[in-house]
């Protein structure tokens, strides 16, 4: 099935942090917790998703509380932190919000993805992903991670359903 057609039934959005959300730098200063970069217009799409009505989760290895804490302040309403098998996760949100698979994309990119990707009715990647993750997907974004990727997925699926443009969900 063309990816295209999946974004239709999507109500949900799963993504991984480093290398999806970030480029998967890690800035390391003495003294303090690593540091990462979000690209802002990433976190627009994240945003403008959560005010169409999207649910969005995080599932990620890391354990930053300051990257959970930039992410609820996004609205996405759910962070698994130090998630070591994600397909636990993925398992979890989709009981806690009685989720069928068709209503979930997740991204991800390197190989502690590839169980909840396919556990996701839609799977992507940026384009920098895994070689193995890569050959999974149902959808390599032309974005690598950290620069635009989930805003790309984001976009498609809205635009698809008519709710990108929409006055009332231009602004932050």
């Amino acid at each position: 099935m063309n990816y295209k057609t999946k974004l239709h039934h999507l109500t949900t959005f799963a993504f991984d942090v480093d290398g999806v959300l970030t480029d998967g730098s890690v800035m390391l200063v003495p003294d303090a917790e690593p540091v990462r970069t979000f690209n802002v217009k990433d976190a627009f799409a994240l945003q403008k998703a959560v005010k169409a009505g999207y649910r969005l989760a995080i599932i990620t290895g890391g354990s930053s509380e300051a990257v959970k804490e930039r992410l609820l302040g996004l609205g996405v309403q759910d962070v698994w932190l130090r998630a070591s098998d994600k397909a636990d996760s993925m398992d979890e949100l989709m009981h806690r919000y009685d989720l069928k698979a068709s209503e979930i994309m997740y991204m991800g990119d390197d190989l502690p993805d590839l169980a909840a990707m396919a556990m996701a009715g839609l799977s992507a990647c940026p384009h920098d992903a895994a070689t193995e993750v890569r050959q999974e997907a149902d959808y390599i974004s032309p974005m690598a991670g950290g620069k635009g990727c989930a805003r790309d997925i984001i976009e498609q699926t809205l635009r698809l359903h008519g709710k990108w443009n929409q006055p009332e969900l231009r602004n932050w």
